[in-house]
C-alpha cells in the first residue's frame, strides 16, 4: 500500500482550517444582519484610511463584502478593491454580493492571509474587525510585502477597555467572542501591526472597548 505524507506546511494549514471560528461558516448568510449594528463603525474605520481615485485597496479578511463597497465608493471604477478572506462560506457570499452590484473592479481572493498570493501592488490595505489575523505576524508580513512604499494602512476593531470596566469588557467578549479564536492580545490587537507601519496614529472609541489606528508601509532609504 502507498502512503501520503503531509508536510509541515500542509499540517499548520490544517491546524489553522480546524481552528478557524465555526460562525464564519455557519452565520455566513446571516452575518450581515447579526453584525448590521457595526457597519457605522465600519464606515468610520475607512473613513480613516486616506485613499484616492483611481488607488488599489486591500480588503484583509474582507468577509462578506460590508466593506468592499465603501472601499469603492473610495477609489472609484477606475481604481481596485481586492478582498482576501479564509473562509469559503463568507467568500461566497461576497462573491454575490459583488456579482449582484455589478463591481468589476472588486476581487476576492480565497486564502488565509498568510498564503494569500495578491496579485497587485496595492496603495492601501483595510484591516476591519480582523483580531485573528491582526495577531499573525506572517499574515501581516505577507500583506505588507503588496503595499507599495508609502502605502496607508487602517485597522479598527474591538479591544479591552480598563480593567475596571467590568460591564463593558464582559459585552465586547459577548460581541466578539463567535468571531475571534483567542482573546490574546486583546488589550493592544495592533502590538504587531504598529511593529510593520509607520506614523502610527491609536485612537480609542466606545469607551475603549473599540480603536481605530492608522499609519502607512515604511518609506525606502534617503
Amino acid at each position: 500500500m502507498s502512503k501520503t505524507s503531509t508536510s509541515g506546511a500542509d499540517v499548520h494549514r490544517l491546524d489553522r482550517q480546524a481552528a478557524r471560528q465555526p460562525a464564519y461558516r455557519e452565520h455566513a448568510c446571516s452575518y450581515d444582519q447579526r453584525t448590521g449594528a457595526f457597519q457605522s463603525y465600519r464606515r468610520a474605520i475607512i473613513e480613516a484610511l486616506p485613499v484616492s481615485r483611481g488607488q488599489v485597496v486591500l480588503d484583509v479578511g474582507s468577509g462578506t463584502g460590508l466593506c468592499c463597497g465603501l472601499l469603492r465608493e473610495k477609489v472609484g471604477a477606475q481604481g481596485g478593491v481586492v478582498g482576501i478572506e479564509e473562509s469559503p462560506e463568507m467568500a461566497a457570499v461576497a462573491r454575490e454580493r459583488i456579482a449582484g452590484e455589478g463591481w468589476r473592479n472588486v476581487t476576492v481572493v480565497e486564502s488565509p492571509a498568510e498564503d494569500a498570493e495578491i496579485p497587485v501592488t496595492a496603495d492601501a490595505a483595510l484591516f476591519c474587525a480582523v483580531h485573528d489575523i491582526l495577531q499573525s505576524p506572517d499574515a501581516l508580513r505577507n500583506v505588507m510585502t503588496k503595499l507599495r512604499p508609502g502605502a496607508r494602512v487602517a485597522a479598527g476593531g474591538g479591544k479591552w477597555a480598563a480593567r475596571w470596566m467590568v460591564g463593558v469588557n464582559l459585552q465586547a467578549r459577548m460581541l466578539h467572542a463567535p468571531y475571534v479564536r483567542s482573546f490574546e492580545g486583546f488589550d493592544r490587537p495592533w502590538s504587531h501591526l504598529e511593529q510593520l507601519i509607520e506614523d502610527v496614529h491609536v485612537r480609542e472609541l466606545a469607551l475603549g472597548s473599540g480603536y481605530i489606528v492608522t499609519g502607512q508601509a515604511p518609506q525606502p532609504p534617503s
